[in-house]
Formats: structure tokens, sequence, C-alpha cells
């Protein structure tokens, strides 16, 4: 795993830190834990349970979804937008197999997208600009006015 944290954004660059990891279900529990130390000294108001949470929906997606024949890894980036916060998860692979599915109450996948629709202002998913897939989740008022 590399992380880079961005202790001092400016308006140039508004990227608060980013993360890469592993395609392997080890990444999701130290993504959790290395966002909450990254994201601390920027005093967010927002809920940062709700944070990791949303993030890990989308890395688990990331690693169980995304396709390349070459080595490869999910690249996180968390961005400061005025007073929003802005989560980007690259990984591999084609952004038209990025949906909300209709799971029945019996299936056990296929919510982490509703999850994510239901707690973020937004949420996007198309072409990354490194290759790939990005799907990302924007939430307002993650720090004051």
């Amino acid at each position: 795993m590399a992380y880079t944290i961005d202790r001092y954004p400016c308006e140039d660059s508004p990227r608060l830190g980013a993360m890469t990891l592993h395609p392997e279900p080890e990444s999701v529990p130290r993504l959790r834990r290395w966002f909450r130390k990254f994201i601390a000294p920027y005093n967010p108001v927002c809920s940062i349970d709700d944070c990791v949470l949303l993030i890990s929906e989308l890395v688990t997606n990331a690693i169980c979804h995304g396709t390349s024949e070459d080595p490869w890894l999910v690249h996180v980036e968390w961005f400061r937008d005025g007073t929003s916060l802005r989560v980007e998860v690259h990984s591999p692979g084609l952004p038209a197999g990025v949906r909300l599915r209709h799971p029945d109450a019996h299936d056990t996948h296929g919510r982490g997208l509703h999850l994510v629709d239901s707690l973020a202002e937004s949420w996007h998913s198309g072409p990354s600009r490194l290759g790939g897939t990005v799907v990302s989740f924007v939430v307002a008022d993650a720090w004051p006015a």
C-alpha cells in the first residue's frame, strides 16, 4: 500500500490525500483505518463513519469488479471542493459496468451503490483519467462555509 497526504493543499490542487491499494480484501480495512487518520487534520464536520462506509463500498466494488490482464491497483483520492468532500475510486475495467442494481430481498450482493446513492449528495461513474473507471461521490457541507 502506498499513500500520500497533502497537508497544505492549495486552490490549484484541492486534493487532500490519496492511497494506492492492492486489489485484495485486506485493503478495505486498511483504507478505513488510514482514511480516518488522513482526514482528521482537516476537521470535517460531516460524518466520517458515513464517508468510511461509502469509500469501503466503492473500493470493495473496485476490487470485486476491476478487470485487467496485467497486475493492477485501486487508486483512491479525496478532495475538498469548497465546503464539499469529493472521493474518487479509480480501477481498471469499463465504466459501463457501473450501475445501480435492483437486488431481490434474498440477494447477498448489489446494495453498495444504493448506500452511496442514499448517503452522498451525488455520485458519478465514468472513464478515469488514469485509465479504466472512476466512481466518485460528493458529501455536501463537509466543512463550514
